[in-house]
């Protein structure tokens, strides 16, 4: 890291390059001195970091990312009032993180936001903790694509474009012209089905009502 003091540069503005070569002290030294490019710089180490905190609380992609925008504005605002003495650049992020996501939700809750989102949604970290969803065998890929050939189209669409393309429910429902509540019928019960194939369950199943009805 260089060793820069800000009060020394007389209004110089340090190009991002160096910029980017500064511990985050130095960059909040800077933004203290009106360098606006530190700003941008601190956004790139930590952005990924608050957008997983207030995704966590208010469980949207968008009003996550909106809280994001907030937080690095707000650090611009109070950079003034960062003391290094009282704890790092990354644990004072993660305060105002935490901070404004709690509020959000709280606003989201006042207007019933959640209301019309579904709450109860499955773990997708369970899914992709499981040995076979980790994909990290031939055999392990047959299996999936072997397993998801078996779901319905719908439930097949559905998943494909939560897991591959990264889109909510209601997304889905907008492009596929689908009711929201038909949607997530399609996906928890894809997934449920997916799992249980996956796991055997399904397989073992089948085998015992097949032998109940012999």
């Amino acid at each position: 890291m260089d060793s820069i003091n800000p009060r020394l540069l007389h209004g110089e503005p340090l190009s991002l390059a160096r910029l980017q070569r500064l511990s985050d002290e130095q960059l909040m030294a800077c933004l203290r001195e009106g360098q606006g490019d530190a700003l941008v710089v601190l956004f790139d180490r930590y952005q990924k970091l608050v957008l997983s905190i207030a995704l966590k609380i208010v469980h949207d992609p968008g009003e996550a990312e909106d809280v994001t925008q907030i937080v690095f504005l707000d650090v611009f605002r109070a950079v003034a009032q960062f003391d290094p003495g009282k704890g790092n650049t990354k644990v004072w992020l993660m305060q105002y993180a935490y901070h404004r996501a709690i509020n959000r939700r709280q606003h989201l809750q006042g207007r019933e936001f959640y209301k019309s989102m579904e709450l109860e949604e499955v773990d997708t970290r369970t899914v992709e903790a499981h040995p076979t969803f980790g994909l990290s065998s031939p055999e392990a890929k047959a299996l999936v694509r072997e397993s998801m050939s078996a779901l319905s189209e719908e439930q097949r669409s559905v998943i494909e474009m939560a897991s591959y393309e990264g889109l909510t429910m209601r997304e889905i429902a907008e492009r596929t012209g689908d009711s929201f509540v038909n949607v997530r019928h399609h996906y928890y019960r894809g997934l449920q089905r997916l799992r249980s194939l996956i796991s055997g369950e399904g397989d073992e199943k089948s085998r015992a009502q097949r032998g109940k009805c012999a």
